[in-house]
């Protein structure tokens, strides 16, 4: 987040409080100035490297625009630069879109963007703070959905843009609640991506009826394997989960992965290293087993 122009860390701090008692604490952030995306641009170097070392696609992860609400909520925005909320996230869309078209001139086909902020709209009490916070969360969602698409826009045809959803994941703890009706019917319709990865390792995530809204051509990520915990979950319950969720989209539009990554933070989760790999090589032999090798 500091890499962008007008970007730098505030000397406040960013708590969160996750379930257990745990704290997550970071500095939160501050606009300076006009927000813009660099002229020597932003992890450059780490992109080169993560596509030197696989034949295969190689898929970048970036926090999402959203984020810049969630570290440090209305404050982020600078009332000296900024005179309106609007003018922030219209310039923060057009930053992350020069970020995004900068790595598919570096080669880039494959770009996720990380937004916990939409899943925060999905548990009341968190919308609660919201609007005691003098905001309309259904008015935030807007602009969570302008900025994601502004992010996305005018990439190449061949480059695959999608976004994670989770409820937080740090240190096997969680932050928020509630299923995805709340927001589901703007953000999986009107977001210009090409997948969703959604969260549904456990109750708080909700039902899979929120599918119904996924549009034809668009990818819904199942993220029914847990990355809090190491226990395999059996083939069989994956399986029906996975036809349960057919019920509401066409299971060619269905995908498997883990419901978060196995560290969001450098803290990681209460997972060994071979637990991880254990979860990862069951996933693929469900999806095998499921779609086919294909």
């Amino acid at each position: 987040m500091w890499g962008f122009d007008g970007v730098e860390p505030s000397e406040e701090e960013f708590v969160v409080p996750f379930s257990g008692g745990k704290d997550f604490i970071a500095p939160a952030a501050r606009a300076t100035g006009k927000v813009r995306y660099p002229a020597n641009g932003i992890m450059r170097e780490h992109f080169r490297f993560l596509k030197s070392a696989t034949t295969r696609t190689a898929k970048f992860t970036m926090p999402a625009p959203t984020m810049f609400r969630h570290r440090s909520g209305t404050k982020v925005i600078n009332e000296q630069v900024y005179a309106d909320a609007d003018a922030f996230w219209t310039d923060l869309g057009k930053a992350y879109n020069a970020a995004i078209l900068d790595f598919a001139a570096m080669g880039s086909r494959y770009i996720q963007m990380d937004d916990v902020n939409s899943c925060v709209l999905c548990d009341s009490d968190m919308r609660a703070r919201i609007k005691q916070q003098g905001d309309d969360p259904d008015r935030v969602l807007g602009r969570y959905i302008g900025a994601l698409n502004a992010a996305a826009a005018g990439r190449p045809a061949d480059m695959v843009v999608t976004t994670h959803m989770c409820r937080g994941n740090f240190r096997s703890e969680y932050v928020a609640k509630g299923g995805y009706e709340a927001i589901a019917e703007r953000l999986l319709s009107q977001t210009a991506v090409d997948g969703f990865f959604m969260e549904y390792d456990d109750e708080r995530s909700g039902d899979f009826a929120p599918l119904r809204f996924l549009p034809k051509g668009k990818m819904a990520v199942l993220g029914i394997v847990t990355s809090k915990r190491p226990q395999l979950e059996s083939k069989d319950a994956l399986k029906r989960r996975i036809d349960e969720a057919a019920k509401y989209a066409p299971i060619e539009q269905l995908c498997l992965s883990p419901q978060c990554g196995f560290s969001s933070t450098h803290h990681g989760n209460n997972l060994t290293i071979d637990e991880q790999k254990r979860k990862l090589a069951h996933i693929v032999e469900v999806a095998h087993e499921v779609w086919g090798s294909a």
